[in-house]
């Protein structure tokens, strides 16, 4: 049973940057999915970076701002974030899948933002951004 620990959270002022990391142990991860997904009050939970052997996607609401990495030798996954916005303080999740999880538009297969898609996830980390 893999079990995901974040760390990394804090509060902050718009314009600034954080990096979370997320340790995975219990199991590899290898080359399975990985993910962020995070959920402020009152709203769904939403998919925000995932990554499959090195290769990402971003929901579009952090896309040139945020930067989804995994280093598996330290089964690690990080997510930087810049250029901070107070919309992106919510409580931020890591998650890891058992297997490769994609979703395909137009011939081409990106990592899955689908919170279903994941079978793994860590308790979560908050993330305050004031402006």
């Amino acid at each position: 049973q893999v079990q995901l620990m974040e760390s990394g959270g804090g509060s902050v002022q718009a314009g600034e940057s954080l990096r979370l990391s997320c340790v995975a142990s219990g199991g590899t991860t290898g080359g399975n999915s990985m993910a962020w997904f995070r959920q402020a009050p009152g709203k769904e939970r939403e998919g925000v970076a995932s990554i499959i052997e090195g290769s990402p996607s971003y929901a579009d609401s952090v896309k040139g701002r945020f930067t989804i990495a995994k280093d598996n030798a330290k089964n690690t996954l990080y997510l930087e974030m810049s250029s901070l916005k107070p919309e992106d303080t919510a409580k931020y999740y890591c998650a890891a899948a058992n297997g490769r999880r994609t979703f395909c538009r137009g011939g081409y297969c990106f990592p899955s933002l689908k919170g279903a898609d994941f079978d793994h996830w860590g308790q979560g980390i908050q993330v305050t951004v004031s402006s």
